[in-house]
């Protein structure tokens, strides 16, 4: 699907919370201060749109002022700009950050409240095609949509399709129509960096001969999850797949015991698969995990089987405090963090161009993205950089950015562990 094409429409002023599901804050490009943006946009549209056709990837930092660049684009265009998040019970991202970073970086780049509208789909598949369908008959020129599935997210795209409207894809890819775009981080970066942390970890931790047991993602109705599991198989095992044959080694001494897929991301399977893992065999002494709630169930297990911290590493992705909390405690190494607030931006950025019916510039729209199940099937993406946290980075990352809340980590994990830690 290597197309470009129009954009869908508005996300308006009353907004339905969302809740859900981690990269460092970046500079503006130096062509273009952001004071110098502000005031070519007020003074000159053409320099205007001459600053914002600089943006790229590593334009959006935690100020958010490179949208500023973008208000002659936002100008130009007409329509709606409808979002639609996915449920407010996977993660809490969707409704403490998704939702008023979007809503900031639409309004830094000068939209009106009456041109975009967020709304979310309470986890309800037909909640969020009605909600797709509503903003099209709004008059929506593009649509920013995280489906719950990939079933969903066809559904959506088709319904955008057959209107004229485009869609973005926003963190989960949706692999159908010729007028869909994909905004996310590389998820098969996102896996590289679990499989690298995992095998330092097992290094700092002292694990010999490594026994490995993985527990994968929803790969049945998350395509991003076989990126990851692409990512994190290629870096410990040297085989870019969604999964890898029990028995396998590497040169580092490692041996696969096991590789599963938790269905649909769920966390309590996920942890019944590693029970009878682990019950089976005992000699389990390294996991993998795609993210922090199987990361979660997994470590239940292994405190209920009597396994003291620093023993057995496990891994995840998203940064959430239950995560952060393990990783000071030393259950669990690490996390793969990615920052919504350079995700909101870049989203809004690319719906921009789209409503305008301008091209995007080449360093945002930055490469493509591969339909797992069809490598000739590709669409145009932005894909940005995720960041791996660990004990030693968590204060300049996710605490410094205030995506862990520090007074409750602090309190789960005790002042002198932050203290020993830096954190503040």
């Amino acid at each position: 699907m290597n197309t470009r094409a129009r954009f869908l429409a508005a996300v308006a002023a009353s907004v339905i919370v969302a809740a859900g599901c981690s990269g460092a804050a970046t500079t503006a490009p130096a062509s273009a201060s952001p004071a110098a943006a502000s005031a070519a946009a007020s003074a000159s549209p053409s320099a205007s749109g001459a600053a914002a056709s600089g943006l790229s990837v590593t334009s959006f930092d935690a100020s958010f002022s490179a949208m500023a660049q973008l208000k002659s684009v936002t100008t130009a265009g007409k329509g709606l700009v409808g979002v639609i998040l996915p449920d407010v019970t996977t993660s809490a991202r969707y409704t403490s950050y998704d939702l008023p970073y979007l809503t900031k970086a639409f309004t830094e780049a000068g939209y009106a409240t009456t041109d975009f509208k967020i709304d979310n789909a309470q986890g309800t598949t037909t909640t969020q095609l009605a909600i797709a369908q509503a903003d099209i008959t709004a008059g929506a020129k593009v649509l920013l949509v995280d489906p719950l599935d990939g079933p969903t997210g066809k559904q959506v795209q088709a319904a955008a399709a057959a209107a004229g409207v485009t869609m973005i894809s926003y963190d989960r890819a949706t692999f159908q129509g010729t007028s869909t775009y994909y905004v996310s981080f590389d998820n098969v970066q996102v896996g590289k960096l679990i499989g690298t942390g995992f095998m330092q970890c097992v290094t700092d931790w002292g694990v010999t001969s490594p026994k490995v047991f993985t527990v994968d993602g929803g790969q049945d109705t998350d395509p991003n999850a076989i990126d990851f599991a692409k990512g994190y198989n290629d870096a410990i095992w040297s085989q870019k797949v969604a999964q890898v044959t029990a028995g396998a080694t590497n040169s580092a001494g490692m041996t696969l015991v096991g590789e599963q897929l938790a269905p649909g991301w769920n966390n309590a399977q996920g942890g019944t698969i590693f029970q009878q893992a682990y019950t089976a065999h005992k000699d389990i002494n390294a996991t993998v995990e795609a993210n922090d709630g199987l990361a979660n169930a997994v470590i239940t297990v292994l405190k209920a089987n009597g396994v003291p911290a620093k023993k057995i590493p496990t891994t995840g992705q998203d940064a959430t405090l239950q995560g952060m909390e393990y990783v000071l405690q030393g259950w669990q190494c690490g996390s793969v963090y990615k920052a919504v607030y350079i995700e909101a931006q870049a989203a809004v950025a690319l719906a921009t161009y789209l409503r305008a019916g301008q091209p995007a510039p080449t360093a945002l729209v930055n490469g493509t993205t591969t339909d797992p199940a069809n490598a000739a099937t590709t669409e145009p993406a932005v894909l940005l950089t995720p960041v791996w946290v660990n004990a030693k980075n968590m204060q300049d990352t996710v605490i410094k950015d205030k995506f862990v809340d520090v007074t409750k980590l602090c309190a789960a994990v005790g002042a002198d562990v932050c203290t020993t830690n830096g954190i503040k």
